[in-house]
């Protein structure tokens, strides 16, 4: 059996054994699904040809390329998204809950033109996707409600009860995001700019009013953000290393240090957009300029993310980090490591093991 054959048919049996009641429509569905996640993998591309290339098939290989084509085509992306993706990513978080759990928010470019917004979940050194929407803009800042449209995406999935961190840059410091936040219960900590209004009291100034020195952290309690007065929030102004100038975060917990701690968090999931972009699946190359099919090839993106991540912690738990990599020390991350195990399993024609959800953190 070739690799391209085995690894789309792991990847279609798990599919199909988590939905033993779907018809033959959502069979056929889920088919095409898998084949696409297998060949995204395969190619390490997100370009239909290159991911028709490695899905093994009878048919013309332009033939496969319009049936993948159709099934982006599809308008069921959100209706799929809650049937299948959701599941995992409510699982996943529901696995993590015992510890605050910590959400980053952040956009790339996508596709032709794509601009996607993402809400990821911090697991280990990485950042795991559990949402996200796609806009038709060129690189920049989004509105303030597609912000709001993602965070009510997400929302249903958090477990009760669960103490949550929501992460941002400085594109996500809109107070209607913000007082949403608040209302959800969830804690926050996100960047704003020097010159981002600030009302100590009766005094208004802006962060960088707060004058900090290099080496250095000032906080003010208690404070109103921006022209609407919104608070009370907890100022942040840090300079430190890794900064070479100050940075500036808004925060509703208690103490800054905590604050600064949960925000250096944000740039795990630049991990994931260069693991699904330059290092791995090069979600920027599609040929793609829909936003709509750009949700859906996300869709089969992530789950192909989730896959190799799955084997990552696969290699940590069972000892193959020692066999694929060095024994006295693993420098890989967790994705690297799912692609390598991959690669020895294939090699050595041993059985591919599928799942989207990582195993427990605390079992490596």
């Amino acid at each position: 059996m070739s690799d391209n054959l085995r690894r789309h048919h792991s990847i279609k049996a798990h599919l199909l054994q988590l939905y033993p009641e779907a018809s033959g429509r959502q069979r056929q569905h889920l088919s095409v699904l898998a084949a696409i996640i297998s060949g995204i993998v395969g190619s390490r591309h997100t370009n239909l040809p290159n991911i028709a290339a490695k899905v093994p098939t009878s048919t013309k290989r332009e033939s496969q390329v319009k049936n993948f084509y159709r099934w982006l085509k599809n308008d069921n992306r959100d209706q799929d998204y809650r049937i299948i993706f959701a599941p995992f990513a409510a699982a996943l978080l529901s696995s993590l809950a015992d510890c605050p759990l910590v959400l980053v928010i952040d956009g790339s470019v996508v596709g032709q033109g794509g601009m996607a917004l993402l809400i990821n979940v911090v697991y280990k050194g990485r950042a795991l996707p559990i949402g996200w929407l796609v806009i038709k803009s060129k690189k920049g800042h989004l509105a303030e409600k597609y912000h709001i449209a993602l965070l009510k995406q997400v929302k249903p999935l958090v477990p009760q009860d669960s103490q949550v961190i929501f992460v941002g840059d400085g594109e996500f410091d809109g107070c209607r995001l913000l007082r949403r936040l608040a209302y959800y219960g969830w804690q926050y900590v996100c960047r704003t700019a020097k010159n981002s209004l600030l009302w100590i009291g009766d005094d208004r100034t802006n962060f960088a009013g707060l004058a900090v020195e290099r080496n250095s952290l000032v906080s003010i309690a208690e404070a109103a953000f921006s022209k609407y007065e919104y608070g009370p929030v907890l100022a942040i102004a840090l300079w430190q290393a890794p900064y070479k100038e100050p940075i500036y975060l808004v925060s509703n917990l208690t103490l800054p240090e905590e604050a600064v701690c949960y925000y250096r968090k944000r740039f795990r999931i630049e991990t994931f957009f260069s693991d699904t972009k330059s290092r791995g699946f090069r979600l920027d190359k599609s040929h793609l300029k829909e936003p709509k099919r750009l949700v859906r090839l996300l869709l089969a993106a992530c789950l192909a993310y989730l896959w190799i991540v799955y084997l990552g912690t696969v290699a940590m738990v069972k000892g193959y980090n020692k066999i694929i990599h060095r024994t006295e020390r693993c420098d890989l991350s967790l994705f690297n490591l799912g692609l390598n195990l991959l690669e020895h399993f294939l090699n050595r024609d041993m059985a591919l093991p599928a799942a989207f959800i990582p195993l427990d953190p605390r079992s490596f």
